[in-house]
């Protein structure tokens, strides 16, 4: 990304202040599946919704993210939760991935097609990556996210193809939006 879209992330984040609280419904769904006191990297995390309950499970969790305002906002979550969260302000374009290995890798509402071959190579061997991204027949009922930050359906299968996929389906979530969601693991 650039300075750019650092700026529209800021910007989004002092106008629209933290998103909801509450975790994504299909981390819920496969987090017991992770191992105890997991290395979690939460890529994209924004202000933390899921970062912050995964903290509260006992998880050691790091949320990477380009906006300096969405961190705050995540940390500043996390000590009135009584968690804390490691944070990294990072460009996936330009700056290195966060070093592994990781346990665990999350990746929610976020597409850097580019990253797929990193988060396998940052998992440990037996490393799971949970995915839930919107795809393009989303756009049918939602306006966002926009092209090209979705998958084509059929994508998600096609970009976990050097993954264990443990769960894996794509279709209309509760939370109104089509998308693929996964968990994957990487074989041991």
């Amino acid at each position: 990304m650039s300075d750019t879209e650092r700026k529209h992330w800021d910007e989004r984040y002092v106008t629209d202040g933290a998103w909801s609280p509450e975790p994504a419904a299909f981390l819920v769904e496969v987090a017991p599946q992770f191992p105890r006191h997991a290395r979690v990297l939460d890529v994209g995390g924004g202000s933390g919704r899921n970062a912050i309950w995964l903290a509260q499970q006992g998880h050691d969790v790091t949320i990477a993210d380009i906006s300096e305002e969405g961190l705050q906002l995540a940390l500043d979550a996390a000590a009135v939760a009584g968690v804390t969260v490691g944070s990294v302000l990072i460009d996936f374009d330009n700056d290195p991935f966060p070093e592994g290995p990781w346990d665990v890798i999350c990746d929610f509402h976020f597409l850097k097609r580019h990253l797929f071959p990193v988060f396998r190579q940052a998992l440990r061997p037996g490393g799971m990556l949970v995915l839930c991204r919107a795809t393009v027949r989303n756009l049918e009922r939602n306006e966002r996210p926009r092209r090209p930050h979705i998958l084509e359906e059929g994508e998600g299968w096609d970009l976990l193809s050097d993954f264990e996929l443990l769960v894996a389906r794509e279709g209309w979530s509760a939370e109104d939006r089509h998308q693929f969601a996964a968990l994957a693991k990487v074989p041991e």
